[in-house]
């Protein structure tokens, strides 16, 4: 196996200049760059990044935590997460927690034997303790999609509680008064703000909250059309529904379509996301902006200015949910 030694050697240059061109630096001239990578083909070396990093006590990849692999959620924000890391000659390890309080501990621990430089976690299961705990240990971390006060410096969230109060408004300025609601799972923080939101919408309306009128999904296609299911069974007048997201939203009315119930006309619906399927179903879904993409995206930043000094890029922590208004909201006739 061929050795820097060998690489210098062939190339007629010292190691410092082999280390040099191996680590990107413009101390090199062009010509001499190019004898070296020739040697390093000619030999077919590879450097030992184990022993680079052992050596600089960095190892340029970054710890990807995420609570799933499908859906059409997650992978716009492990795309931007990527794309900002390799444009920085930095890459990614990815595992999945599957909101399982067990398996997301383990994934952190795997991340974290693999020598990652940072760690960008979007967990749900493990409790605010642990994650203080953690944060005080040696590898840097960033929460996505999550906010904890004695850590505000280190999360990229939404404002999830003004996105529920945001749809929710709408539906109101509507003139719809009877108005179901699809949560996410009580468990999630952002499941239980944006449920607040849409109270606190409600409230200022003087529209009594009905907790006959809330099912409890799980952010999911079938969560929603379990949720539909359950609130046509009551028999009650329903005229607008707010789902907390556009997964669970496109269940509902499906539900909806299948038992000859019009959308918008007899029940008006809005969404919660903006992921990009709801530019594209019939009707067009109303729904409120979650733009976990520019998320993932900051949190890479993050790690490129407090764990590599990058000076250069600017970190925004916290956004604001909009309202994109499109067809499956109408006003009460």
């Amino acid at each position: 196996m061929a050795t820097i030694y060998d690489v210098s050697i062939l190339a007629g240059v010292s190691l410092a200049t082999v280390s040099r061109v191996m680590n990107n630096n413009t101390k090199v001239s062009d010509k001499t760059r190019q004898k070296v990578l020739d040697a390093m083909a000619s030999l077919g070396y590879r450097p030992n990044t184990i022993a680079q990093s052992l050596a600089s006590n960095c190892s340029n990849s970054v710890g990807v935590l995420v609570s799933q692999l499908d859906g059409p959620f997650y992978g716009p924000m492990m795309t931007e997460i990527e794309t900002a890391l390799r444009s920085a000659n930095k890459h990614v390890i990815i595992a999945a927690g599957h909101a399982d309080e067990a398996q997301e501990k383990d994934g952190v621990e795997f991340l974290l034997s693999r020598g990652c430089d940072a760690l960008i976690l979007d967990v749900e299961a493990v409790s605010d303790e642990y994650l203080i705990e953690l944060y005080k240990q040696k590898t840097p971390i960033v929460l996505i999609n999550r906010y904890i006060e004695a850590l505000k410096d280190n999360c990229i969230y939404l404002e999830n509680e003004r996105g529920g109060y945001l749809a929710t408004e709408y539906i109101l300025s509507l003139g719809h008064k009877d108005i179901a609601y699809i949560s996410g799972p009580m468990y999630k923080r952002d499941a239980r703000d944006r449920l607040q939101g849409h109270q606190r919408a409600l409230s200022e309306h003087k529209v009594i909250f009905d907790p006959a009128l809330c099912f409890e999904g799980n952010f999911r296609e079938f969560g929603g059309s379990d949720g539909m299911t359950h609130l046509l069974s009551l028999n009650k007048n329903i005229t607008a529904v707010v789902c907390a997201s556009d997964q669970m939203a496109s269940g509902a009315i499906a539900v909806c379509l299948d038992q000859g119930i019009r959308v918008p006309e007899d029940i008006s619906f809005i969404g919660y996301d903006n992921t990009p399927f709801p530019k594209y179903i019939s009707p067009k879904l109303t729904t409120i902006s979650n733009p976990i993409d520019e998320m993932g995206k900051m949190a890479a930043f993050w790690i490129l200015q407090n764990v590599y000094k990058n000076d250069k890029v600017i970190v925004d922590c916290s956004f604001s949910p909009e309202l994109f208004v499109r067809d499956s909201a109408a006003a009460i006739g």
